[in-house]
């Protein structure tokens, strides 16, 4: 641009002076006629060329935020990074299902076995009386496969007495620690209308001669199965049945059975 104005500022030049001179100026081929045809000439205005208009720049894209920090909860942090557009956004995961709980087991089934209660029992003068069971809860008639001390008994053979059942075995300690005092029960009490009988479910070779060795003195039935008919669950056990056949007091043999015999003495005398 500039070689251009120069260029043309000589030939305007030129041109003045072959004027003065009167003889025609060569102008040089390719260059248009640019004097005018009458007055005095003059230098054309060159047009200013227009700078070239600045290139915008790119506009930043907004970053876009995190789907997790659109839905953030008040008093939270927000999150710590921002995805770009491009980026995935990725879906907000389940939590896995719990686990259903676990169906409660069943109990095991009663095998029939009975089970030594073990421990010291409360001394008798400590133990309160157990309350009496409901009425008109007759007691199940016992059974027996064979008797020592005694002709074979049932408890209709000895309605209208006070009768003792108790549950024991040859090889339960606390039932051998009781023989003792159910000797000495059943020495005070067997003339007065009550009746002892102490069941087990071992076979006759195994308690006759404990049965001899121990010195029991009241009535032994073995081979039975009346324990499971009481429902009783730990030995020794005993129960007290009055004259009318139904149960009035149960325990251990060692905590108050004195002290409820006498008590049903009072309450039912035996006929």
């Amino acid at each position: 641009m500039n070689r251009l104005l120069c260029l043309i500022a000589i030939v305007t030049l030129a041109a003045v002076l072959a004027g003065c001179r009167g003889e025609p100026a060569e102008e040089p081929a390719g260059v248009p006629d640019k004097t005018p045809t009458a007055g005095a000439p003059a230098v054309p205005n060159v047009p200013a060329v227009p700078e070239t208009p600045a290139v915008p720049e790119t506009p930043a894209v907004p970053a876009v935020p995190d789907k997790d920090a659109a839905n953030a909860v008040p008093g939270e942090a927000p999150p710590d990074t921002v995805r770009a557009p491009s980026e995935p956004v990725p879906e907000a995961s389940t939590p896995p299902a719990p686990d259903p709980a676990p169906a409660p087991s069943e109990p095991a089934p009663m095998t029939g076995e009975l089970v030594a209660m073990t421990g010291e029992p409360t001394p008798a003068a400590e133990a309160p009386d157990k309350p009496p069971a409901p009425p008109a809860k007759t007691a199940p008639e016992i059974e027996a496969a064979y008797w020592l001390n005694s002709d074979p008994l049932t408890l209709a053979g000895e309605r209208g007495k006070i009768v003792v059942v108790e549950f024991w075995a040859t090889w339960c300690p606390p039932c051998r620690a009781s023989i003792p005092h159910l000797n000495e029960l059943f020495n005070t009490y067997k003339d007065k209308g009550v009746a002892f009988m102490s069941l087990t479910n071992e076979p006759r070779k195994t308690v006759e001669p404990f049965a001899k060795q121990m010195k029991m003195a009241y009535p032994v039935g073995g081979g039975s199965p009346s324990s499971r008919a009481y429902k009783v669950k730990g030995i020794p056990h005993a129960f007290i049945i009055n004259p009318a056949g139904e149960v009035v007091w149960e325990g251990h043999p060692m905590a108050g059975l004195d002290k409820a015999i006498e008590k049903q003495l009072k309450a039912t005398p035996p006929k």
